[in-house]
Protein backbone atom coordinates (compact mmCIF):
# COMPACT_ATOMS: atom_id res chain seq x y z
CA UNK A 1 0.00 0.00 0.00
CA UNK A 2 1.12 3.56 -0.64
CA UNK A 3 0.30 4.42 2.96
CA UNK A 4 3.22 2.32 4.23
CA UNK A 5 5.81 4.24 2.19
CA UNK A 6 4.31 7.73 2.07
CA UNK A 7 5.39 9.70 5.17
CA UNK A 8 2.49 12.19 4.91
CA UNK A 9 -0.14 9.44 4.86
CA UNK A 10 1.64 7.60 7.69
CA UNK A 11 1.63 10.73 9.85
CA UNK A 12 -1.99 11.47 9.00
CA UNK A 13 -3.07 7.91 9.84
CA UNK A 14 -1.20 7.96 13.16
CA UNK A 15 -2.89 11.25 14.10
CA UNK A 16 -6.29 9.83 13.15
CA UNK A 17 -5.76 6.72 15.28
CA UNK A 18 -4.31 8.71 18.23
CA UNK A 19 -1.02 6.77 18.07
CA UNK A 20 1.62 9.49 17.64
CA UNK A 21 4.93 8.47 16.04
CA UNK A 22 8.10 8.11 18.11
CA UNK A 23 11.28 10.09 17.25
CA UNK A 24 14.27 7.72 17.50
CA UNK A 25 18.03 7.91 16.97
CA UNK A 26 17.98 4.90 14.60
CA UNK A 27 15.53 2.75 12.66
CA UNK A 28 15.02 0.67 15.80
CA UNK A 29 11.95 1.59 17.84
CA UNK A 30 13.79 0.76 21.07
CA UNK A 31 16.11 3.80 20.75
CA UNK A 32 13.88 6.81 21.45
CA UNK A 33 15.46 10.26 21.12
CA UNK A 34 15.40 12.73 23.98
CA UNK A 35 14.69 15.61 21.59
CA UNK A 36 13.87 16.21 17.94
CA UNK A 37 17.35 17.71 17.44
CA UNK A 38 18.97 14.29 18.08
CA UNK A 39 16.36 12.18 16.28
CA UNK A 40 17.11 10.72 12.85
CA UNK A 41 13.99 8.58 12.29
CA UNK A 42 10.28 8.67 12.98
CA UNK A 43 8.77 5.28 13.91
CA UNK A 44 5.08 4.76 13.11
CA UNK A 45 3.15 2.04 14.94
CA UNK A 46 0.20 0.74 12.93
CA UNK A 47 -2.29 -2.03 13.64
CA UNK A 48 -4.39 -3.87 11.06
CA UNK A 49 -6.36 -7.10 10.96
CA UNK A 50 -4.43 -8.39 7.96
CA UNK A 51 -0.85 -7.52 8.94
CA UNK A 52 -1.12 -7.16 12.72
CA UNK A 53 1.20 -4.74 14.51
CA UNK A 54 3.65 -3.00 12.18
CA UNK A 55 6.60 -0.69 12.97
CA UNK A 56 7.59 1.56 10.08
CA UNK A 57 10.73 3.70 10.49
CA UNK A 58 11.09 6.67 8.13
CA UNK A 59 14.17 8.97 8.12
CA UNK A 60 13.33 12.50 9.18
CA UNK A 61 15.26 13.81 6.17
CA UNK A 62 12.83 12.09 3.77
CA UNK A 63 11.24 14.62 1.37
CA UNK A 64 7.44 14.68 1.37
CA UNK A 65 4.85 15.65 -1.20
CA UNK A 66 4.26 19.02 0.50
CA UNK A 67 5.74 21.66 -1.82
CA UNK A 68 6.61 24.84 0.09
CA UNK A 69 6.62 28.08 -1.87
CA UNK A 70 8.48 29.80 0.97
CA UNK A 71 11.26 27.20 0.66
CA UNK A 72 11.71 27.83 -3.06
CA UNK A 73 9.02 25.41 -4.33
CA UNK A 74 10.94 22.46 -2.88
CA UNK A 75 9.54 19.40 -1.08
CA UNK A 76 9.38 19.78 2.69
CA UNK A 77 11.22 17.12 4.67
CA UNK A 78 9.49 14.96 7.27
CA UNK A 79 11.23 16.73 10.16
CA UNK A 80 9.74 20.11 9.15
CA UNK A 81 6.28 18.58 8.66
CA UNK A 82 6.33 16.82 12.05
CA UNK A 83 7.68 19.95 13.79
CA UNK A 84 4.90 22.04 12.23
CA UNK A 85 2.27 19.61 13.56
CA UNK A 86 3.80 19.74 17.05
CA UNK A 87 3.38 23.56 16.98
CA UNK A 88 -0.06 23.61 15.36
CA UNK A 89 -1.50 25.64 18.24
CA UNK A 90 1.46 28.04 18.60
CA UNK A 91 1.26 31.64 17.50
CA UNK A 92 3.29 33.03 14.62
CA UNK A 93 5.98 34.53 16.85
CA UNK A 94 6.30 31.45 19.08
CA UNK A 95 6.50 29.16 16.04
CA UNK A 96 9.26 31.24 14.44
CA UNK A 97 11.24 31.35 17.71
CA UNK A 98 10.90 27.58 18.18
CA UNK A 99 12.09 26.96 14.61
CA UNK A 100 15.18 29.11 15.11
CA UNK A 101 15.96 27.39 18.41
CA UNK A 102 15.67 23.91 16.86
CA UNK A 103 17.93 24.88 13.95
CA UNK A 104 20.58 25.99 16.43
CA UNK A 105 20.25 22.69 18.31
CA UNK A 106 20.57 20.69 15.07
CA UNK A 107 23.98 22.29 14.37
CA UNK A 108 25.38 21.42 17.82
CA UNK A 109 27.84 18.57 18.36
CA UNK A 110 26.16 15.17 18.48
CA UNK A 111 22.95 16.45 16.90
CA UNK A 112 21.29 15.02 13.81
CA UNK A 113 22.18 18.01 11.59
CA UNK A 114 20.08 19.60 8.87
CA UNK A 115 17.58 22.44 9.14
CA UNK A 116 13.87 22.90 9.75
CA UNK A 117 11.98 25.09 7.31
CA UNK A 118 9.69 27.78 8.71
CA UNK A 119 6.27 27.68 7.03
CA UNK A 120 4.34 30.88 6.39
CA UNK A 121 0.86 31.23 7.86
CA UNK A 122 -1.06 30.02 4.78
CA UNK A 123 1.15 26.94 4.30
CA UNK A 124 1.03 26.03 7.99
CA UNK A 125 -2.78 26.30 8.05
CA UNK A 126 -3.06 24.15 4.92
CA UNK A 127 -0.75 21.43 6.31
CA UNK A 128 -2.36 21.30 9.78
CA UNK A 129 -5.85 21.17 8.26
CA UNK A 130 -4.84 18.29 5.99
CA UNK A 131 -3.06 16.31 8.72
CA UNK A 132 -6.01 16.67 11.11
CA UNK A 133 -8.33 15.18 8.47
CA UNK A 134 -10.42 18.29 7.90
CA UNK A 135 -9.45 18.36 4.20
CA UNK A 136 -9.08 15.60 1.64
CA UNK A 137 -6.06 15.01 -0.57
CA UNK A 138 -7.26 17.04 -3.55
CA UNK A 139 -8.32 20.00 -1.37
CA UNK A 140 -4.75 20.83 -0.31
CA UNK A 141 -3.10 23.61 -2.28
CA UNK A 142 0.48 22.53 -1.55
CA UNK A 143 0.37 18.69 -1.41
CA UNK A 144 1.13 17.22 -4.82
CA UNK A 145 0.26 13.62 -5.67
CA UNK A 146 3.13 11.71 -7.25
CA UNK A 147 0.87 8.72 -7.98
CA UNK A 148 -2.62 9.90 -8.83
CA UNK A 149 -4.16 6.44 -9.18
CA UNK A 150 -7.55 5.58 -7.77
CA UNK A 151 -5.97 3.34 -5.14
CA UNK A 152 -3.85 6.16 -3.67
CA UNK A 153 -6.80 8.56 -3.70
CA UNK A 154 -9.04 6.04 -1.95
CA UNK A 155 -6.39 5.41 0.72
CA UNK A 156 -6.06 9.16 1.35
CA UNK A 157 -9.85 9.58 1.55
CA UNK A 158 -10.08 6.58 3.90
CA UNK A 159 -7.56 8.16 6.26
CA UNK A 160 -9.53 11.43 6.07
CA UNK A 161 -12.71 9.54 6.98
CA UNK A 162 -11.06 8.01 10.06
CA UNK A 163 -9.75 11.42 11.14
CA UNK A 164 -13.23 12.92 10.77
CA UNK A 165 -14.70 10.21 13.01
CA UNK A 166 -16.44 8.14 10.33
CA UNK A 167 -16.52 4.58 11.55
CA UNK A 168 -17.87 3.02 8.38
CA UNK A 169 -15.31 3.79 5.71
CA UNK A 170 -16.00 2.36 2.26
CA UNK A 171 -13.33 -0.06 1.08
CA UNK A 172 -11.75 0.72 -2.27
CA UNK A 173 -11.64 -1.66 -5.18
CA UNK A 174 -8.94 -4.31 -5.09
CA UNK A 175 -6.20 -4.14 -7.69
CA UNK A 176 -4.02 -6.86 -9.12
CA UNK A 177 -0.19 -6.54 -9.24
CA UNK A 178 -0.42 -5.02 -12.72
CA UNK A 179 -2.54 -2.14 -11.39
CA UNK A 180 -5.76 -3.21 -13.13
CA UNK A 181 -9.00 -3.20 -11.16
CA UNK A 182 -11.35 -6.13 -10.88
CA UNK A 183 -14.64 -6.27 -12.72
CA UNK A 184 -16.36 -4.42 -9.89
CA UNK A 185 -14.99 -1.21 -11.40
CA UNK A 186 -17.06 -1.79 -14.54
CA UNK A 187 -20.23 -1.95 -12.45
CA UNK A 188 -19.27 1.30 -10.74
CA UNK A 189 -18.70 2.91 -14.13
CA UNK A 190 -22.13 1.86 -15.35
CA UNK A 191 -23.69 3.18 -12.17
CA UNK A 192 -21.96 6.55 -12.66
CA UNK A 193 -23.26 6.72 -16.23
CA UNK A 194 -26.83 6.25 -14.95
CA UNK A 195 -26.32 9.01 -12.37
CA UNK A 196 -24.86 11.43 -14.91
CA UNK A 197 -27.72 10.70 -17.34
CA UNK A 198 -30.21 11.92 -14.71
CA UNK A 199 -28.32 15.14 -14.01
CA UNK A 200 -29.88 18.45 -14.98
CA UNK A 201 -27.57 20.65 -16.99
CA UNK A 202 -27.15 24.17 -15.64
CA UNK A 203 -26.87 27.04 -18.11
CA UNK A 204 -24.28 29.76 -17.98
CA UNK A 205 -24.86 33.52 -18.03
CA UNK A 206 -25.28 33.72 -21.81
CA UNK A 207 -27.65 30.77 -22.23
CA UNK A 208 -29.89 31.88 -19.35
CA UNK A 209 -30.28 35.49 -20.51
CA UNK A 210 -30.05 35.06 -24.27
CA UNK A 211 -30.85 31.44 -24.94
CA UNK A 212 -28.90 28.97 -27.01
CA UNK A 213 -30.01 30.49 -30.33
CA UNK A 214 -29.51 34.09 -31.51
CA UNK A 215 -32.76 36.06 -31.44
CA UNK A 216 -33.68 38.56 -34.17
CA UNK A 217 -35.03 41.78 -32.62
CA UNK A 218 -35.14 43.78 -35.87
CA UNK A 219 -38.95 43.99 -35.74
CA UNK A 220 -38.70 45.80 -32.40
CA UNK A 221 -36.69 48.54 -34.08
CA UNK A 222 -39.64 49.48 -36.33
CA UNK A 223 -41.96 49.91 -33.35
CA UNK A 224 -39.31 51.92 -31.50
CA UNK A 225 -38.94 54.36 -34.40
CA UNK A 226 -42.67 55.16 -34.32
CA UNK A 227 -42.52 55.94 -30.59
CA UNK A 228 -39.40 58.06 -31.00
CA UNK A 229 -41.05 60.15 -33.72
CA UNK A 230 -44.00 60.83 -31.44
CA UNK A 231 -41.80 62.18 -28.67
CA UNK A 232 -39.94 64.56 -31.00
CA UNK A 233 -43.15 66.34 -32.11
CA UNK A 234 -43.56 69.56 -30.11
CA UNK A 235 -47.03 70.27 -28.71
CA UNK A 236 -48.85 73.20 -30.32
CA UNK A 237 -51.23 73.97 -27.45
CA UNK A 238 -50.50 75.76 -24.15
CA UNK A 239 -48.25 73.98 -21.68
CA UNK A 240 -50.34 72.46 -18.90
CA UNK A 241 -49.55 73.68 -15.40
CA UNK A 242 -47.72 71.36 -13.05
CA UNK A 243 -49.85 70.40 -10.04
CA UNK A 244 -48.67 71.97 -6.81
CA UNK A 245 -48.34 68.59 -5.09
CA UNK A 246 -45.87 67.45 -7.75
CA UNK A 247 -44.03 70.79 -7.98
CA UNK A 248 -43.32 70.83 -4.23
CA UNK A 249 -41.74 67.39 -4.18
CA UNK A 250 -38.01 67.37 -3.41
CA UNK A 251 -35.65 66.52 -6.19
CA UNK A 252 -34.71 62.86 -6.19
CA UNK A 253 -30.96 62.36 -6.36
CA UNK A 254 -29.83 59.79 -8.93
CA UNK A 255 -28.55 56.55 -7.49
CA UNK A 256 -24.79 56.32 -8.07
CA UNK A 257 -23.79 53.50 -10.35
CA UNK A 258 -20.70 51.33 -10.32
CA UNK A 259 -19.12 49.24 -7.64
CA UNK A 260 -18.15 50.51 -4.22
CA UNK A 261 -14.68 52.10 -4.24
CA UNK A 262 -11.92 50.02 -2.72
CA UNK A 263 -10.73 50.89 0.78
CA UNK A 264 -6.94 51.39 0.84
CA UNK A 265 -4.97 49.52 3.51
CA UNK A 266 -2.10 50.79 5.68
CA UNK A 267 0.09 48.17 7.37
CA UNK A 268 1.72 49.05 10.70
CA UNK A 269 4.76 47.46 12.31
CA UNK A 270 3.95 44.96 15.10
CA UNK A 271 7.35 45.64 16.71
CA UNK A 272 7.31 46.81 20.33
CA UNK A 273 9.99 49.39 19.44
CA UNK A 274 7.75 51.11 16.88
CA UNK A 275 6.73 54.64 17.82
CA UNK A 276 3.40 54.26 16.02
CA UNK A 277 1.19 51.24 16.70
CA UNK A 278 -2.53 50.54 16.72
CA UNK A 279 -3.18 52.17 20.14
CA UNK A 280 -1.85 55.61 19.08
CA UNK A 281 -1.84 55.68 15.25
CA UNK A 282 -5.38 57.06 14.90
CA UNK A 283 -4.82 60.04 17.18
CA UNK A 284 -1.59 60.75 15.32
CA UNK A 285 -2.96 60.58 11.76
CA UNK A 286 -6.30 62.30 12.57
CA UNK A 287 -5.52 64.79 15.35
CA UNK A 288 -1.86 65.38 14.47
CA UNK A 289 -0.60 64.85 18.04
CA UNK A 290 1.79 62.10 19.12
CA UNK A 291 1.17 60.12 22.32
CA UNK A 292 3.10 57.00 23.40
CA UNK A 293 1.41 53.67 22.57
CA UNK A 294 1.44 52.53 26.21
CA UNK A 295 -0.63 55.53 27.31
CA UNK A 296 -3.52 54.78 24.95
CA UNK A 297 -6.42 52.47 25.85
CA UNK A 298 -7.36 51.17 22.39
CA UNK A 299 -7.23 47.36 22.14
CA UNK A 300 -8.76 46.91 18.66
CA UNK A 301 -6.84 44.93 16.06
CA UNK A 302 -8.25 46.94 13.14
CA UNK A 303 -8.94 50.67 12.79
CA UNK A 304 -10.54 52.95 10.20
CA UNK A 305 -9.41 56.47 9.33
CA UNK A 306 -11.12 58.89 6.92
CA UNK A 307 -8.97 61.33 4.95
CA UNK A 308 -9.75 63.59 2.01
CA UNK A 309 -7.12 63.31 -0.74
CA UNK A 310 -8.09 65.89 -3.37
CA UNK A 311 -6.05 64.41 -6.21
CA UNK A 312 -7.63 60.97 -5.65
CA UNK A 313 -11.26 61.92 -4.94
CA UNK A 314 -12.04 65.63 -4.41
CA UNK A 315 -15.69 64.99 -3.47
CA UNK A 316 -15.51 62.60 -0.54
CA UNK A 317 -12.89 61.35 1.92
CA UNK A 318 -11.32 57.92 1.52
CA UNK A 319 -11.77 55.31 4.23
CA UNK A 320 -8.43 53.73 5.17
CA UNK A 321 -8.05 50.38 6.96
CA UNK A 322 -5.19 50.15 9.50
CA UNK A 323 -3.86 46.74 10.64
CA UNK A 324 -0.54 45.46 11.96
CA UNK A 325 -0.58 41.95 10.48
CA UNK A 326 -1.63 40.45 7.11
CA UNK A 327 -2.65 37.10 8.65
CA UNK A 328 -6.29 37.49 7.57
CA UNK A 329 -5.55 38.97 4.14
CA UNK A 330 -7.27 37.63 1.05
CA UNK A 331 -5.11 37.50 -2.12
CA UNK A 332 -6.74 40.61 -3.60
CA UNK A 333 -6.08 42.67 -0.44
CA UNK A 334 -2.42 43.16 -1.36
CA UNK A 335 -3.37 45.33 -4.35
CA UNK A 336 -5.01 47.74 -1.86
CA UNK A 337 -1.96 48.17 0.40
CA UNK A 338 -0.78 51.76 -0.09
CA UNK A 339 1.66 52.27 2.81
CA UNK A 340 3.76 50.16 5.18
CA UNK A 341 5.07 51.64 8.45
CA UNK A 342 8.38 50.00 9.39
CA UNK A 343 11.13 50.23 12.00
CA UNK A 344 13.79 48.90 9.63
CA UNK A 345 13.53 45.31 10.87
CA UNK A 346 13.17 42.88 7.96
CA UNK A 347 11.46 40.15 10.01
CA UNK A 348 8.31 42.26 9.74
CA UNK A 349 7.99 41.26 6.05
CA UNK A 350 8.20 37.45 6.48
CA UNK A 351 4.45 36.93 6.20
CA UNK A 352 4.00 39.49 3.41
CA UNK A 353 3.35 38.76 -0.25
CA UNK A 354 6.60 40.58 -1.08
CA UNK A 355 9.24 39.57 1.48
CA UNK A 356 12.08 41.56 -0.09
CA UNK A 357 12.06 45.27 0.86
CA UNK A 358 13.01 46.43 -2.65
CA UNK A 359 10.04 44.58 -4.16
CA UNK A 360 7.67 45.54 -1.33
CA UNK A 361 8.34 49.27 -1.58
CA UNK A 362 7.91 49.19 -5.34
CA UNK A 363 4.25 48.29 -4.70
CA UNK A 364 3.58 50.43 -1.61
CA UNK A 365 5.09 53.46 0.13
CA UNK A 366 7.37 52.74 3.08
CA UNK A 367 7.20 55.05 6.13
CA UNK A 368 9.85 55.17 8.86
CA UNK A 369 9.15 57.36 11.93
CA UNK A 370 11.91 57.99 14.48
CA UNK A 371 12.99 60.56 17.08
CA UNK A 372 14.38 63.88 15.92
CA UNK A 373 18.15 64.03 16.36
CA UNK A 374 18.67 60.24 16.21
CA UNK A 375 20.36 58.54 13.25
CA UNK A 376 18.18 56.82 10.67
CA UNK A 377 19.06 53.08 10.46
CA UNK A 378 21.33 52.10 7.58
CA UNK A 379 18.82 49.48 6.47
CA UNK A 380 16.18 52.17 5.95
CA UNK A 381 18.62 54.36 4.03
CA UNK A 382 19.53 51.40 1.82
CA UNK A 383 15.91 50.95 0.74
CA UNK A 384 16.11 54.21 -1.27
CA UNK A 385 13.41 56.67 -2.22
CA UNK A 386 10.63 54.14 -1.76
CA UNK A 387 10.72 54.82 2.00
CA UNK A 388 9.77 58.17 3.60
CA UNK A 389 11.80 59.00 6.72
CA UNK A 390 10.07 61.26 9.27
CA UNK A 391 11.27 62.42 12.70
CA UNK A 392 9.28 63.51 15.77
CA UNK A 393 10.26 65.54 18.80
CA UNK A 394 11.08 63.28 21.70
CA UNK A 395 8.27 62.65 24.14
CA UNK A 396 9.25 63.53 27.72
CA UNK A 397 6.76 62.29 30.29
CA UNK A 398 5.97 64.35 33.37
CA UNK A 399 3.98 63.87 36.56
CA UNK A 400 0.41 62.69 36.08
CA UNK A 401 1.12 61.47 32.55
CA UNK A 402 1.40 65.02 31.17
CA UNK A 403 4.27 65.64 28.77
CA UNK A 404 6.81 68.28 29.75
CA UNK A 405 7.34 69.38 26.13
CA UNK A 406 3.67 69.54 25.18
CA UNK A 407 4.21 73.00 23.65
CA UNK A 408 6.56 71.57 21.00
CA UNK A 409 4.02 69.03 19.79
CA UNK A 410 2.83 71.49 17.12
CA UNK A 411 5.50 70.02 14.86
CA UNK A 412 3.64 66.70 14.86
CA UNK A 413 1.03 68.19 12.53
CA UNK A 414 3.75 69.03 10.00
CA UNK A 415 5.01 65.44 10.07
CA UNK A 416 1.46 64.10 9.66
CA UNK A 417 0.82 66.31 6.64
CA UNK A 418 4.12 65.20 5.06
CA UNK A 419 3.13 61.54 5.54
CA UNK A 420 -0.35 62.05 4.05
CA UNK A 421 1.14 63.99 1.16
CA UNK A 422 3.57 61.16 0.40
CA UNK A 423 0.77 58.57 0.62
CA UNK A 424 -1.41 60.63 -1.75
CA UNK A 425 1.43 61.00 -4.27
CA UNK A 426 2.24 57.29 -4.10
CA UNK A 427 -1.41 56.33 -4.60
CA UNK A 428 -1.78 58.71 -7.54
CA UNK A 429 1.36 57.26 -9.18
CA UNK A 430 -0.05 53.73 -8.81
CA UNK A 431 -3.38 54.47 -10.50
CA UNK A 432 -5.65 55.43 -7.60
CA UNK A 433 -8.24 58.02 -8.57
CA UNK A 434 -8.56 56.74 -12.11
CA UNK A 435 -11.67 55.04 -13.42
CA UNK A 436 -12.23 51.67 -11.75
CA UNK A 437 -10.42 52.42 -8.47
Amino acid sequence: MATRSDPLLLLRASIASSTPPIPTTSSDASTPADSLAHATHLVFNTQSAADGAQHTAVPLSTPTRFISAAAGNKPLDLRSVYFCWLHKDSGVGDYISATQALNQQLQADGAAGGTVNNLVFVEKLDLVTWLSGDASEHESEFIKSEDNTRQVRQEADAVAGIAAGDGDVMMGEAADPEGEHVKGGQKELERLKDIYAMERRMGDHNTVLQGVKPTDFSHIRKHAESFLRRTTVKPTGPTPAIPAAIANRPTVKPIPTGRRPEQPIILLSPSASSLLRLPNIKSFLVDGVYTPPDTATTTANILHVNRLLPSIDPNRPLRFILVDTPDHFKPDYWSRVVAVFTTGQTWQFKGYKWTQPAELFSHALGVYVGWRGELIPDTVKGWGRGVLSAQLDKYVGGPGGVEKNSVSRWRDREVVEDIWGAIEGSMRARGWGKEGR
